[in-house]
């Protein structure tokens, strides 16, 4: 099942014998690991298999006895490779067998887990969560609602502004919230200027901006390289700026002066919403289905050729577009 589908189980309160999330966002399967593992037991009562740490013979033990110090027996495995569906059955069988117990496989990284989804069925009261990247919006509420658990009072701008800061990254935007915490007081975007600090050097928001302008980013181009971000990722992220221009020059055109809430569903912090519309409004509509076709086939050749070198052939196709539309 998908996350919405899992969350009305959470607020209902439905536990399963057994546990699966996986899929293309690291902190949603760990995020609902812990929220489901804290929810069954208390921290003791909590065993954690990570990684290579995992023993099929160790977990069937752990699952089939019931513990002489509590009611609840839960088991928390983290893996980055598929296991075996004879395991899997039989882990989740122990459950069924022992009704103490829980299994919660966690699966992290770009293996293709979805052979294991057989092994979770009603009849055994398993259930597999499929977690997909939040957009903007979505990770924006996420970051909203555990505020509210840490109970800060804050303006939504701020935690705007703290996710663009942190170039989408939610885990980082999660630990300054424990942070911003601990001040005790109204939380605005000076106060996340003051007290946490993006990644990198290089401002990901002016980057797209100096791009879609026609400025040179050569230098800040190989900044962001050099601190580790992504080519496919990078070229995902150019898009979705172009996307989201379009959907600003669209609305500016049809009906009148942009509404980011209308258009985005979240209100930007109020520097970056402008200088983005003055932007989108500067470009014709007819380029942006040229620049979203010339990111694609970006994408495509980084996923399917055989390049040599990704980065030097991104920094070129970039300084190309920076030609073409700028």
């Amino acid at each position: 099942m998908y996350k919405n589908e899992f969350d009305n189980h959470l607020r209902q309160n439905k536990k399963f014998n057994a546990y699966m999330f996986y899929g293309q966002s690291t902190f949603l399967v760990e995020h609902y690991t812990s929220i489901v593992a804290n929810s069954l037991g208390s921290k003791d009562e909590i065993e954690k298999l990570y990684f290579d740490e995992y023993d099929f013979k160790y977990a069937k033990d752990k699952l089939l006895q019931s513990s002489l110090f509590s009611s609840n027996n839960i088991l928390l495995i983290k893996c980055e490779k598929k296991i075996p569906k004879k395991e899997l059955d039989i882990l989740i069988s122990a459950c069924n067998t022992n009704q103490d117990s829980t299994v919660i496989f966690s699966c992290i990284g770009d293996t293709d887990f979805r052979t294991m989804e057989k092994s979770f069925t009603s009849k055994t009261n398993s259930v597999v969560v499929r977690m997909f990247a939040p957009n903007d919006n979505e990770a924006v509420r996420l970051i909203e609602n555990e505020a509210k658990i840490l109970g800060i009072n804050y303006e939504l701008s701020a935690l705007n502004h703290l996710y663009f800061m942190h170039k989408n990254d939610l885990s980082l935007c999660i630990n300054d919230l424990s942070k911003l915490a601990i001040l005790n007081e109204n939380i605005t975007s000076n106060i996340v200027n003051t007290h946490c600090f993006g990644i990198g050097i290089i401002s990901f928001e002016d980057f797209l901006h100096n791009l879609l302008s026609g400025k040179d980013i050569s230098s800040d181009l190989t900044l962001l390289l050099e601190e580790g971000v992504n080519e496919v990722f990078l070229i995902n992220q150019i898009s979705s700026f172009v996307q989201q221009l379009f959907m600003i020059s669209s609305y500016a055109r049809a009906i009148g002066a942009p509404n980011p809430k209308d258009i985005l569903g979240f209100v930007p912090p109020k520097n970056i919403w402008e200088k983005k519309s003055k932007l989108a409004i500067n470009i014709k509509p007819e380029k942006f289905q040229e620049m979203l076709e010339f990111l694609l086939n970006i994408e495509l050749e980084l996923k399917s050729s055989k390049i040599d070198n990704s980065n030097l052939y991104l920094q070129a196709s970039l300084r190309k577009f920076t030609v073409l539309f700028g």
